[in-house]
């Protein structure tokens, strides 16, 4: 197809720079790692908590987590992320607009992160909700029998097993959420994506770079599996889920 390939392009300095390639991927990995595990934490600490409150007894807690939920994950990604970085700063107060569009440390980081993470706190709040739903309701009433304020049965019975229950749903969203950080390259953040497509504007070596770019992609989203599995392995309750391979 006339296609001049070069493997070696990698070590190759950038044009007007002393970084080669490597150091740009390197780069966009560090911030792709950076990017999804801290919205990870953001998901999981919101989602379980917007979880829970789906089963809750009191009907405007319930009401409220559903539009959550509904607010969150019917919206794509994308989107979100640009009315995060375009549109709410223009919805606060005017000092502190300006301090978001100007002076905020690390905003298109802070941005992505936020908006990846409570996209993904919907998805995982559905699984734990399903989670608690799958398990036997004597068990909330064995609780509150035995003296446990709901707060307290929830905390120490009812979702320590419900997360043992789902946890192979909250693979696949780890999984998910390092290639959905991909999205973050549309505000300026410097990931994988952001520094693939300026590394074949600049070396015009697109299919090496995007195979590059899809194998590192690839080790995130294995690793974040063999991680969770080995997680599964260790907190598995008998009878709920097999044994992970």
């Amino acid at each position: 197809m006339g296609y001049h390939w070069n493997w070696g392009i990698f070590f190759e300095q950038v044009k007007g720079g002393e970084e080669t390639y490597l150091d740009w991927l390197i780069t966009g990995l560090g911030w792709t790692v950076a990017v999804s595990l801290s919205a990870w934490v953001l998901a999981f600490v919101v989602g379980v908590a917007v979880g829970a409150a789906r089963t809750a007894p009191k009907a405007w807690l319930a009401n409220l987590a559903f539009a959550w939920v509904e607010l969150f994950r019917n919206v794509p990604l994308l989107v979100q992320l640009f009315l995060w970085f375009f549109v709410f700063p223009e919805l606060l107060p005017k000092e502190l607009s300006l301090w978001v569009k100007q002076d905020m440390p690390a905003k298109e980081f802070v941005t992505a992160s936020l908006c990846l993470g409570l996209f993904t706190s919907a998805r995982i709040a559905e699984q734990v909700r399903s989670g608690i739903g799958s398990l036997a309701r004597g068990q909330r009433m064995a609780c509150l029998a035995l003296g446990f304020t709901l707060p307290q049965a929830y905390r120490y019975v009812i979702l320590p097993v419900a997360l043992r229950v789902i946890l192979p749903p909250l693979t696949s969203e780890l999984m998910n959420i390092f290639k959905n950080s991909s999205v973050a390259f549309a505000i300026g953040v410097l990931e994988l994506t952001f520094q693939a497509r300026q590394m074949q504007e600049d070396s015009e070596q697109g299919i090496e770079t995007y195979l590059a770019v899809t194998v590192l992609y690839f080790i995130c989203a294995f690793i974040a599996n063999r991680f969770m599995a080995m997680i599964e392995q260790r907190n598995r309750v008998p009878g709920y889920i097999a044994v992970p391979r």
